[in-house]
């Protein structure tokens, strides 16, 4: 794992890209953490991923607080920039695990980057028997990605942007695209496993969410995955919605959406998902304020 340790400082945080080097121990890097895990809302029996990673018993999803990218239009603001939610000890994640993981089909570990090392360590005590999906935003040192790898079932990886610039532009990250490209290049050494029901057992699912004026972005994005990932599985996202403190500030157009969707069928990307605009409101954000979950 990334974490620098000497004499003097044990816990220096070098776990994401940005590689911020706070001590967590005594205050929060720039994902606004300390060193342990902080849950902000716990799902059962979670049905709003893909269908080949929810299955009939859903997913117990587990969205951590805080974020190692921030960008400005994240629909989940509350939890990934400020800081909500119940913190957990490694045991005492580990027996959250243990009383609710039973039913469910999946383990959905949702924005996990900035806890990698913490999870790590979960995953070395606590034998977890059924799939684990890392739901991340693909900005992942690649040093994590090995680490975490025998241990992860399921990489279901964001890929925002197509350049560096736009990174900057809205994740405050300068090189975005150098590090996506490489991690899901890592990622990919996964090979898709499906049961007899369609279920995925193991494998890689690549997502892209088509941000209002920016389409010459989701352009790039899926001739990147076309060149280098075209028989993955791909998940194309209509769903934003403004969160009405960042940018874009407003929602997909029709034209916007059919203009990508109609480039990705060109392109011959022929396994995967794509949502409807009904994706995009208000009312598919979990509360993450709700004080009796």
């Amino acid at each position: 794992m990334n974490f620098v340790s000497n004499d003097e400082n044990k816990n220096i945080c070098t776990c994401c890209p940005r590689h911020c080097k706070v001590d967590r121990s005594q205050r929060v890097g720039f994902c606004n953490e300390l060193s342990t895990i902080r849950v902000a809302k716990v799902i059962e029996h979670f049905m709003w991923e893909e269908p080949c990673i929810t299955g009939k018993g859903g997913a117990l999803a587990i969205f951590f607080s805080g974020c190692n990218l921030k960008c400005s239009y994240c629909q989940n603001y509350e939890i990934s920039c400020g800081q909500v939610g119940k913190e957990y000890t490694i045991d005492e994640f580990i027996q959250l695990l243990d009383e609710k993981i039973d039913g469910h089909e999946y383990l959905d570990l949702i924005t996990p980057t900035h806890f990698s090392k913490q999870l790590l360590e979960v995953f070395k005590r606590y034998n977890i028997k059924i799939p684990v999906v890392w739901n991340s935003s693909s900005y992942e040192d690649l040093g994590v990605i090995d680490d975490i790898f025998e241990y992860v079932d399921i990489f279901l990886m964001d890929f925002k942007y197509s350049s560096n610039a736009l990174g900057k532009k809205y994740s405050n990250c300068q090189n975005y695209f150098d590090v996506a490209s490489k991690v899901l290049s890592k990622c990919a050494l996964k090979r898709d496993i499906f049961d007899t029901n369609g279920n995925m057992k193991e494998g890689l699912i690549i997502r892209h969410l088509i941000l209002p004026g920016e389409i010459e972005n989701s352009l790039g994005c899926i001739e990147y995955i076309a060149r280098n990932f075209k028989d993955r599985m791909v998940s194309l996202m209509s769903q934003f919605t403004p969160n009405g403190k960042g940018v874009p500030n407003r929602k997909l157009t029709p034209l916007e959406y059919k203009i990508v969707y109609n480039r990705l069928l060109e392109l011959g990307i022929e396994r995967g998902y794509f949502q409807e605009f009904s994706s995009a409101d208000s009312c598919f954000v979990p509360d993450f304020l709700d004080k009796n979950d």
